[in-house]
């Protein structure tokens, strides 16, 4: 099979990005504030579904806990963004501590800072968690995720406890969410295919040959862990100033984020941030095109009543029969590349021939 040269690689991905910018532009400029709205979250699951596959994909642990990281994310940025009269406002029962209640910087460095916290949070968590293998992993990862969704709930003096922060920013565009699910690809992408993503693979296949290889397991699933929690910060700070309100409702950032996340990468392919992404972009578009389920309907003079959280039930069967029939998904472990869309387009034109 012919390999596509570097040069051409690098010269059509240039063109592609290039080529998805001017897409954006004719999104946003063209199609009205609600479909932005709906392209804007596709990028935003995107990279919580990119870290969650580092995790569950490439390094091959299970774990149930990213929405806990996610949560961290949003409540940093939201709390470093939000304006200083808004916070006084918001927290009339228990005055939101200093410095807090004095700071108030701009949405880039209050992103970072976010991911940073949420990977301080993934270290915390990792350090102890990781300790154990198996279903015992996902068992402490949920429980510790559930545990930061009660801390958040009771500190009314940091987050404001089950009141949730309103008037937050609306700083999440277009542009922020998908050049940030850009700069996620590209972390991500080289820390897997870097010698550090080696032993990755190779501990998600079998853990006791990479420790025999010389591997340090702990220490490789810990820095993934950490990597992992960093950008679901990332993700949880643009969901916040998307959302503009968060509060610590497990319907909101509690483990039913958790499940759509994992149907997004579930659909994607385990183990491929590309189809982590391809899987983002479907359940998004999915999630608002199956609300007409959960509303009124009208079929030859029939109407029948919508059903709260019907679409929700969809997933599930859908979730369940991939992993039935279809453990895959889009991708499986590959990755969308050039190389790969020319191996596959000249197998199909020799099958033709």
């Amino acid at each position: 099979m012919k390999r596509i040269s570097f040069k051409t690689n690098f010269i059509l991905t240039v063109i592609f990005v290039i080529g998805s910018g001017f897409m954006l532009l004719w999104a946003s400029n063209s199609l009205g504030d609600y479909w932005a709205r709906i392209i804007t979250l596709m990028a935003i699951y995107g990279i919580m579904a990119t870290s969650y596959t580092l995790v569950n994909g490439v390094t091959g642990i299970f774990s149930l806990g990213h929405a806990g990281f996610i949560a961290v994310g949003a409540y940093t940025a939201a709390l470093l963004t939000l304006p200083i009269q808004q916070k006084a406002m918001s927290f009339f029962i228990t005055p939101l501590i200093w410095p807090l209640n004095s700071i108030q910087m701009g949405f880039l460095p209050a992103t970072i800072i976010a991911g940073c916290v949420a990977a301080f949070a993934a270290f915390l968590v990792g350090y102890p968690s990781l300790r154990v293998t198996g279903d015992y992993f996902a068992i402490a990862t949920l429980a510790f995720a559930e545990i930061i969704r009660i801390v958040i709930q009771n500190s009314y003096s940091v987050t404001n406890g089950s009141l949730g922060l309103k008037g937050i920013p609306p700083y999440t565009t277009i542009w922020w969410a998908w050049g940030w699910l850009l700069v996620t690809l590209i972390v991500l992408g080289s820390f897997k295919f870097s010698s550090y993503g080696r032993a990755l693979r190779a501990m998600s296949e079998d853990t006791v040959a990479a420790r025999a290889m010389g591997i340090d397991v702990f220490k490789h699933q810990l820095m993934s862990f950490v990597v992992s929690g960093f950008f679901a910060g990332i993700g949880g700070a643009l969901y916040a100033h998307w959302l503009t309100t968060i509060d610590p409702r497990p319907t909101s950032l509690g483990i039913m984020l958790t499940f759509f996340v994992l149907i997004m990468i579930v659909v994607g392919g385990l183990g491929s941030l590309s189809g982590a992404v391809l899987g983002a972009v479907f359940f998004a578009f999915s999630a608002q095109w199956l609300r007409i389920v959960e509303s009124p309907m009208n079929f030859f003079g029939l109407t029948i009543p919508g059903i709260p959280g019907m679409s929700m039930l969809i997933f599930a069967v859908v979730f369940i029969l991939i992993m039935l029939f279809w453990r895959r998904g889009i991708m499986g472990r590959d990755e969308l590349s050039w190389q790969y869309i020319y191996n596959h387009f000249s197998k199909r034109v020799g099958d033709q021939d």
